[in-house]
């Protein structure tokens, strides 16, 4: 009886653990709405005291509009941050088949690019971009943004200035 009931509270312990994280990452897309619905406010205010309230007043809301837009940046830093590097990390590192690509070659010298340096069109062709980003566990690319391959070297690109957003190195076995 007593290994039931230790069994019991360990399966109990044991399967919240596991569902943890996918309501964590939930959690913090709510509260990022949240704290973009609180901004939307924070300005309303702002603009209700500015019309109606005096300088102390329009001081106070403009500092807490401050201190929302700070807090939303850093949840947003801290999502960031957090989620789309070390998720493709850990993928590979178990999936090494799924990295390794044989030797590529493109019609054009290697080159290192660095994030901020605008590239030609060539490089960002679409027989060099990655179709399927999630299939290496990749941040999705935002508006006008691809995924490029340059030979081992992975690049996330804007389409529409050329500008080099990202870059991870040695992406590729």
């Amino acid at each position: 009886m007593k290994k039931l009931i230790t069994a019991a509270l360990i399966a109990a312990v044991a399967i919240p653990t596991v569902a943890v994280p996918t309501a964590a990452s939930a959690q913090s897309h709510r509260e990022l709405q949240r704290d973009r619905q609180d901004i939307r406010q924070e300005r309303r205010d702002v603009e209700r005291a500015r019309r109606y309230g005096n300088p102390r007043d329009v001081r106070r809301e403009q500092r807490e509009l401050r201190d929302a837009r700070r807090e939303y940046r850093e949840d947003l830093r801290d999502r960031n941050r957090n989620w789309g590097h070390n998720d493709w990390r850990d993928y590979r590192t178990h999936n090494r088949g799924a990295f390794s690509r044989g030797h590529w070659r493109a019609p054009f010298r290697y080159q290192a690019f660095r994030p901020g340096l605008r590239i030609g069109a060539s490089f960002y062709a679409p027989g060099y971009r990655i179709a399927d980003p999630w299939r290496y566990r990749l941040p999705r690319p935002g508006y006008n943004q691809v995924w490029v391959r340059h030979y081992d070297d992975l690049i996330l690109v804007d389409t529409r200035r050329g500008i080099v957003i990202r870059v991870i190195n040695n992406f590729y076995w």
